[in-house]
């Protein structure tokens, strides 16, 4: 641990992914413990970070850590940074957990036309992690998962973006629904890509086309291990449809987008975009490390 000038913590909700980075932002060590917010009884926190890193714990290193540790169920809550926001703003709004060395980095809020408010505690720091030096002017990254983010990015930061509730909603339907009585384990491409152009289509309506990954399945036209694929596809194509006309609303039609996120998630991700017209590259895996590492530059946290 001698040449680590940076201990970087994605701390989750059910697990904590932790990396000892040396001054050029590179990783040196990494590890990974269920250790989330969920996992750690309130005021036990301190002794969970010891228990992350053993006896390897230096002192005099600088620890940042993001996700939702900052939440109102985490160590110490981290109040959201309003967009836009840029390094500068996310640093200047670190919040220090008292007795500790560890600076928690705050969460982004944004607002609709309506005035109604989105939020994200994570993935701020992805997105500033996956930024490629000679990015665009303006561009928008999608970070797959349970709450799927779209964020446009510009020359203020991060301007805007809009959540999809796309990967808890089929859990909920697979799991608690009449769908999911009919579906058995499968890996069917075609009925994905199927369902993805079903729900692109003009007249789409989701809680009735929901319906068709029971009557499909009932008829015969859809076979029980293609109902699940069927039915991710009809989401996904509806997420891609919604953010579109997000996105027409921003004034930023785009066909082109970069992916963030785990592998396989990312790669589905890829193929309905594929199917609705849209170009996408993969951003970086170590995102989140990149991003804790860039916040703590910019925050004056390496010595």
């Amino acid at each position: 641990m001698q040449d680590i000038a940076l201990l970087a913590i994605d701390w989750g909700t059910s697990t904590t992914r932790a990396y000892a980075m040396d001054r050029q932002g590179r990783i040196r060590n990494a590890r990974s413990a269920p250790l989330g917010v969920q996992r750690v009884a309130q005021g036990e926190f301190a002794q969970a970070l010891k228990t992350l890193y053993g006896d390897e714990l230096p002192e005099g290193v600088p620890l940042i850590a993001c996700g939702m540790i900052g939440s109102r169920q985490g160590w110490i809550e981290a109040p959201y940074c309003a967009c836009p926001a840029d390094f500068g703003a996310v640093a200047a709004a670190l919040i220090r957990v008292p007795s500790t060395a560890l600076a928690i980095v705050p969460g982004l809020i944004c607002r609709n036309d309506d005035g109604v408010a989105d939020v994200m505690r994570g993935e701020e720091t992805q997105i500033l992690g996956a930024l490629a030096d000679d990015a665009p002017a303006r561009q928008v990254l999608l970070l797959p998962g349970t709450h799927s983010k779209w964020a446009i990015i510009g020359p203020a930061g991060i301007e805007a973006f809009s959540t999809f509730m796309t990967g808890e909603l089929y859990a909920l339907l697979v799991e608690h629904s009449i769908l999911g009585r009919l579906a058995t384990p499968g890996g069917d491409d075609d009925a994905f890509a199927r369902g993805v152009r079903y729900s692109l289509r003009s007249d789409a309506a989701i809680t009735h086309d929901l319906f068709s990954a029971r009557t499909l399945a009932l008829t015969d036209e859809l076979a029980p291990s293609s109902v699940g694929d069927y039915l991710s596809g009809l989401l996904l194509g509806v997420e891609i449809a919604a953010a579109r006309l997000w996105l027409d609303r921003m004034r930023l039609a785009t066909t082109r987008l970069t992916l963030v996120g785990a592998q396989t998630l990312v790669q589905k991700y890829r193929t309905a975009l594929a199917i609705a017209g849209i170009d996408a590259d993969m951003g970086a895996e170590d995102a989140a490390a990149r991003g804790l590492w860039r916040i703590a530059r910019h925050a004056g946290l390496l010595r």
